[in-house]
């Protein structure tokens, strides 16, 4: 496997990345692999916070998706940070627990995926995955503090 690297200037490339895949809604496992800590400039909706914008990984009889979702760290938005914790085993429905940002990439667990549609400049329709829900795990000894397996795709 290649490891990602600074390209030059007259370097030679060849790699086409992934095809973008969207997926047919519904519900999926799927495993974070990435989370950046940024910062919500404020909005009609709500106010400037700090957000973490998660990676998520879901595989489909279609191929991979990527699906960038974000979370406001904001009490107006606690019960979507409630249920994605709930979601990778870090915490159980009712529970006061602090968010252990460090044990995000790597977990699992299940969501609905839903997709939206948006028109570009020149008119055109696009669509792109977006997590609409998080689930709770189900009850018993087969989960392990990250909720779903990782790494089961």
């Amino acid at each position: 496997m290649n490891e990602e690297r600074e390209l030059g200037w007259d370097d030679q490339i060849e790699n086409d990345g992934p095809e973008f895949v969207t997926l047919p809604e519904g519900d999926y496992d799927f495993e974070v692999i990435e989370f950046e800590r940024a910062h919500h400039g404020g909005s009609e909706k709500l106010p400037p916070c700090p957000k973490a914008v998660i990676h998520i990984k879901v595989q489909g009889s279609e191929g991979v998706a990527v699906i960038k979702h974000q979370l406001f760290l904001h009490s107006k938005t606690e019960g979507m940070l409630c249920a994605f914790f709930t979601a990778i085993g870090q915490r159980k429905k009712g529970e006061r627990v602090s968010m252990n940002w460090n044990k995000v990439v790597g977990s699992g667990g299940r969501a609905k995926v839903g997709i939206r549609t948006w028109k570009k400049d020149d008119g055109s329709e696009m669509t792109f995955n977006e997590i609409k829900k998080f689930y709770e795990p189900p009850e018993g000894p087969q989960n392990s503090q990250k909720g779903f397996k990782a790494g089961s795709f």
